[in-house]
């Protein structure tokens, strides 16, 4: 699996030259793909995407995305990580939209409540803290403060307490992090959260 390429696919979706540039920086090559049959051959799959749940569904819908992930990662196992948009599509459904997402992951995606008085903006963007809720091979849980970068106005609702592994603190707690066996979801942008995206981008390049 580790000779076999880490691909992302290209829905038009994704910020895909700075998730390159991050990989780049810890050792890996990623190839951006608008083929979905070349993910037979992926070792890793980034699944990255920012925009609006409807508008990601119908492209991953409409130019035959659905079955070759479906085969990679739910059959054949390949190690998934969603990021942000592409972790929210792993859910079941979302405010955002009225289509239905994978649904790989028992959770559904709320929009952040608007909070005047409390002061709370929407959308949730810069740095937060992140708190680690179970062992996992993304995020340790280490004494240091782990922070990431976020651009987010819905956040994820998980119905199995298990498959979250991170939470963080914006009006409320929401899902930072999912896991479910080779899927991942993390709601931050890696690639934009310096050494500890860099860090979790390295560990699950190389699981």
């Amino acid at each position: 699996m580790k000779d076999k390429p880490v691909l992302i696919p290209d829905l038009g979706i994704g910020n895909l030259p700075s998730i390159i540039r991050m990989a780049e920086r810890v050792g890996a090559s990623c190839s951006v793909t608008r083929d979905p049959e070349e993910l037979a051959g992926a070792g890793k799959i980034i699944f990255a995407g920012v925009g609006a749940f409807d508008h990601g569904m119908a492209a991953l819908n409409d130019r035959g995305w659905r079955e070759a992930l479906e085969t990679a990662a739910r059959e054949r196992k390949v190690p998934l990580i969603g990021i942000c948009l592409g972790m929210q599509i792993l859910c079941k459904t979302s405010e955002e939209g009225q289509l239905p997402g994978l649904g790989w992951i028992d959770a559904d995606v709320l929009r952040f409540r608007q909070d005047p008085a409390g002061g709370l903006r929407i959308p949730h963007m810069g740095w937060n803290t992140v708190k680690i809720c179970r062992d996992n091979p993304l995020i340790p849980s280490t004494d240091e403060e782990q922070r990431f970068y976020f651009v987010h106005s819905y956040r994820v609702v998980c119905r199995q307490r298990e498959d979250v592994i991170a939470v963080a603190d914006y009006g409320g707690e929401f899902v930072a992090a999912f896991q479910r066996e080779n899927i991942f979801g993390v709601q931050f942008h890696p690639e934009k959260s310096h050494r500890f995206g860099m860090a979790l981008l390295k560990r699950f390049l190389e699981l």
